[in-house]
């Protein structure tokens, strides 16, 4: 019996915004922002739609996915910086919304765009006794980031993904997985009012400041290609295996030019990369699953195939995990 993927899905909310539509609220182009992060369009969630909203339907795909129903859970985990509110956490209303039972359901809150994968690590050392697990990857940062900061509303996108973790001869076994944080980084990415170190008060409004994302641009990419190059080798080297032996590598959707940076930096061929931050901006915790759940939908990912998923995020968090599908 295998510990891994039982099934998957996604859902990405309808309305599409284009790099010229971004050029009607902030200065900015298609070409500046397609040569700077390689971002062509993303997805929008409509105003009556909620981070709760979003992650329910990409569990109740990844459901049918795996042929189970939501009575057939027992735990729930949602990756996610944009929670439904700030207490209760995202993973109440899933469960709720669902129909699971009363089983354990909670957030990896601010576990940044590397949320996901740790989800994926953290479930399968629980996928125990034929335990089944949800990991659910979501963003609705569209809702809380300054549309009028150029150098960061351009690069993000809504969506969820989910994943269906347990033990089956066709589950698509994760072989090996690491993650890590440095503490030190955690002024170069993030949102940081709101919480008790620097709360909210009315004065923050007349700035918009509360809605403003701190990103130092260059240490972010540097420790990203980092952390994600040394994650990788990681867990090929617990699953023994070399970059030759992996089919593909989905790293976190940020941006073009860090996953350019990766690329080179692990000697990828392109055959061995799959991208689609073109078409969805960088999804958070979302952007990896996402990745996955697309590229095995189209095909690409076969069965035999061996896939290295690797992520970043604020925190600094990076995850890295080898799956055989």
């Amino acid at each position: 019996m295998k510990t891994g993927i039982l099934g998957m899905g996604a859902y990405l909310p309808e309305r599409i915004m284009t790099n010229d539509d971004w050029a009607e609220f902030v200065d900015t182009s298609d070409e500046w922002i397609t040569s700077r992060t390689g971002i062509k369009t993303r997805r929008i969630a409509a105003e009556d739609q909620s981070t709760a909203d979003l992650a329910t339907a990409a569990a109740e795909d990844a459901l049918k996915d795996a042929g189970l129903t939501a009575g057939d859970l027992d735990e729930i985990i949602v990756a996610t910086d944009t929670p439904e509110m700030y207490s209760p956490d995202t993973a109440s209303f899933v469960q709720q919304r669902l129909g699971a039972g009363p089983i354990a359901s909670y957030d990896l809150g601010g576990s940044g765009c590397a949320g996901w994968v740790m989800g994926l690590d953290i479930a399968r050392s629980r996928a125990t006794d034929n335990r089944k697990i949800m990991v659910i990857g979501v963003e609705v940062i569209t809702k809380l980031m300054n549309w009028d900061e150029r150098e960061t509303c351009v690069l993000f996108g809504d969506a969820a993904a989910a994943a269906v973790v347990g033990t089956g001869p066709e589950a698509a076994e994760v072989l090996a997985a690491t993650m890590g944080t440095d503490g030190t980084q955690t002024d170069i990415l993030g949102m940081p009012l709101g919480g008790a170190r620097e709360y909210f008060n009315a004065s923050h409004l007349e700035t918009n400041a509360h809605r403003h994302i701190v990103m130092n641009g260059r240490e972010v990419f540097k420790n990203a290609v980092r952390r994600m190059g040394e994650a990788s080798q990681q867990v090929m080297d617990k699953a023994g295996v070399g970059i030759d032996d992996v089919d593909l590598v989905i790293p976190h959707q940020a941006n073009k030019r860090i996953i350019d940076a990766v690329q080179k930096g692990m000697g990828l061929s392109d055959d061995q990369l799959y991208i689609n931050v073109q078409d969805y901006g960088n999804t958070g915790s979302a952007s990896v699953p996402l990745a996955l759940w697309e590229a095995r939908s189209k095909g690409i990912v076969r069965p035999g195939d061996l896939v290295l998923l690797t992520a970043f995020g604020a925190g600094f968090h990076w995850a890295a995990a080898l799956v055989r599908f």
